[in-house]
């Protein structure tokens, strides 16, 4: 619960910085930076040399996929044939693709189903989540924000882009049984605590909340899909099709209702993807999951 407080705490800190003259204008342009150059990596480095794949929990991975790959294809198809911008499907592909499964994720998914729910939320966080933000969502990122530049351009943009590099040295480690540990470990787990804060004050730095805000369609076809089409899927397609049942059921329909992943949005507004919308996805969106987690929680019994 406390994880909670604090992640509403520093939004609103972020939001109540925008009034600050002393702070330079490009404060939150330098946050995203760190967290781009310095702590996405390290989260890479630290969490996925450990990641253990076992076969009874493919479908609650698979949970973050499905939900990244039908944004992909939705969004995708609406931008196409309604002639949006590509910054804005872009955006809306990344952020209400991913979903908020650790630090959103965790403490509601401990709060409600205990440890034993959180050692199933950790797997669909680590082997689904994480590594989606690591590689595809970079990719689609480069994408959608290049025009019409050369593939050889776009692939050099992907190859050198942080997050992605270091995705790829830590599961090279993770493919030869190596990961960190002592004082390096130590080092690892002191930047990547800084990941909530530093996060949250930078996109609370950047929501423009206001009447027009709240009118935007995007916003809205954003949060529909994050909140509510998506949890609604996965739960029909894990019941009915594949039979799923009982915790592993709950948490992956849970897990995939949380709001929209602050890395998410960070990613996309490093890459020019409409960083208003970015920020409002994430700003409107973890206080209104607030309750529609919890419709989610009396469907799911």
């Amino acid at each position: 619960m406390l994880n909670i407080i604090l992640i509403v705490v520093f939004l609103l800190l972020g939001i109540s910085a925008q009034k600050l003259k002393f702070l330079p204008i490009d404060t939150a342009l330098y946050l995203n930076k760190y967290l781009i150059y310095v702590v996405l990596p390290a989260l890479a480095l630290k969490y996925l040399p450990q990641i253990e794949l076992v076969p009874q929990l493919a479908l609650p991975i698979a949970s973050a996929y499905i939900s990244f790959g039908l944004s992909w294809l939705i969004f995708g198809y609406l931008g196409t044939r309604l002639n949006w911008k590509r910054s804005v499907t872009g955006c809306l592909i990344i952020v209400s693709g991913l979903a908020n499964t650790s630090f959103v994720g965790f403490p509601i998914v401990q709060a409600l189903y205990g440890d034993e729910g959180v050692k199933i939320a950790l797997l669909i966080d680590q082997a689904g989540s994480f590594i989606i933000v690591s590689s595809i969502a970079v990719i689609v990122a480069s994408i959608y924000s290049t025009g019409k530049k050369r593939k050889r351009d776009i692939t050099k943009k992907i190859l050198t882009f942080p997050p992605f590099l270091f995705f790829l040295i830590a599961m090279g480690m993770n493919i030869n049984g190596y990961s960190f540990s002592g004082n390096f470990e130590t080092i690892l787990q002191v930047i990547t605590a800084t990941l909530t804060p530093v996060a949250l004050t930078a996109v609370g730095l950047q929501v423009k909340i206001n009447s027009n805000a709240f009118r935007s369609k995007f916003l809205w076809m954003g949060l529909g899909y994050k909140l509510l089409l998506i949890p609604l899927i996965i739960w029909i397609l894990f019941k009915k099709v594949f039979l799923l049942e009982g915790l592993l059921l709950q948490v992956s329909v849970i897990e995939t209702a949380m709001a929209p992943m602050i890395t998410g949005s960070i990613i996309a507004i490093t890459h020019d993807l409409e960083p208003k919308l970015a920020s409002l996805l994430v700003g409107v969106g973890i206080p209104l999951s607030f309750v529609t987690l919890a419709i989610w929680y009396f469907l799911l019994g």
